[in-house]
């Protein structure tokens, strides 16, 4: 069975920021749920520099065929010159939810 759904990845560099992309996400029917993990702590390589940074990382849940309009969207309104956009896909998950996943893409 294909894998029709994903988990996308995006570190923002506060609360405001996250929150503004996560409601954005789903007005725009574009994730099903987002969830915002505050807190993080992320150590880089940055233009040659060793960086450290306090952030919130996002957890986008959405349908496979919204991930164009998902990068677009993040691209647009990420303050980041390299936001931190990575999908990966969902392999299993409990029917119900991965239904529930597809109904908010068909909301489309």
């Amino acid at each position: 069975m294909p894998a029709n759904h994903q988990l996308i990845f995006c570190t923002c560099p506060d609360q405001d920021t996250a929150e503004k992309i996560a409601r954005l996400l789903i007005a725009n029917n574009q994730a099903a749920c987002v969830n915002i993990l505050p807190g993080i702590t992320s150590i880089y390589r940055w233009q040659g520099q060793l960086e450290s940074a306090q952030e919130h990382l996002l957890l986008i849940k959405a349908h496979k065929d919204h991930y164009p309009a998902i990068e677009t969207a993040l691209r647009a309104h990420h303050p980041y010159e390299l936001p931190e956009i990575i999908a990966v896909p969902i392999e299993r998950g409990l029917p119900e939810y991965l239904n529930w996943i597809d109904s908010c893409h068909s909301l489309k």
